[in-house]
């Protein structure tokens, strides 16, 4: 989702299915340490969740301003999170939105090193949108992006219709894999890593669909040895997002999250 997601080197367009196995598929290898499931009305829990606000373009020259606790952009409710952008003009920018941040101020939050991370989630349609799940590192022991590297566990944009991808970007190495998706924008899907010392395998609906490996030759392709944080927003145009113009008749807009939830290796 970060800087520069136009310079992908690997793109590929494929049936979900090229893969069949599941890796870690029995709940018996992991244990719980942190979850959302969204059980309750409101804001976002803010013993949780922070938020990354303003409208800097964030290195994708974006269209949106990301707000903060504001129930327009980002609100719980019937069980569902709801990350909804708005054409709603502020502070010069066209539209807004909100762009979660797992709670820096909370232990359990502020980052993990391996682990499984899976989200549920229902995506929006619609020409210009960039909704993403992925992940930062917590502490940038190895320099500013890309050097200490980013995981996106799913993006979509809008302008590719039923595709999600899934991507890895280090200092010397990005990664992406697309695929072809049924129903993303009618039916919750689970969203997943399993990460470890050797590899990040990337899950949809249990199905391994992507898999980047620890290639021994360093942090410079493998920096994924560090604490890392969940984000989840809704971007409006930019470099890849916006490859297309943004068409204004689908707002709002909202990706919807029924739980999002950690685990580590027993």
């Amino acid at each position: 989702m970060k800087h520069m997601l136009f310079f992908i080197c690997i793109l590929c367009i494929a049936s979900c299915k090229i893969f069949s196995q599941t890796p870690g598929k029995s709940s018996a290898n992991w244990k719980l340490v942190w979850s959302d499931e969204f059980n309750y009305n409101g804001l976002p829990d803010s013993a949780k969740w922070s938020y990354d606000t303003g409208g800097s373009g964030w290195g994708n020259n974006e269209l949106q301003y990301y707000t903060q606790g504001d129930t327009n952009n980002a609100a719980v409710h019937n069980g569902l999170l709801n990350v909804t952008a708005r054409k709603n003009l502020k502070e010069n920018k066209k539209y807004t939105s909100a762009r979660l941040v797992t709670n820096k101020g909370d232990p359990l939050a502020i980052g993990w090193t391996y682990g499984k991370i899976e989200v549920s989630a229902k995506l929006p349609a619609g020409r210009g949108l960039w909704p993403a799940i992925w992940m930062l590192p917590t502490d940038w022991k190895y320099g500013a992006w890309p050097k200490s590297g980013e995981i996106d566990i799913m993006e979509h944009v809008g302008f590719k219709k039923d595709s999600v991808f899934f991507s890895i970007h280090t200092e010397s190495i990005d990664q992406t894999k697309g695929i072809k998706i049924n129903d993303p924008y009618n039916s919750f899907h689970v969203y997943a890593i399993e990460w470890d010392q050797q590899q990040i395998n990337f899950l949809l609906d249990d199905s391994l669909v992507f898999r980047y490996s620890n290639s021994g030759h360093g942090h410079k392709e493998w920096p994924f040895d560090k604490r890392f944080h969940l984000l989840l927003n809704m971007a409006i145009g930019g470099n890849w997002g916006g490859q297309q113009g943004v068409d204004d008749t689908i707002f709002p807009a909202t990706m919807l999250i029924d739980y999002v939830r950690v685990y580590q290796k027993k």
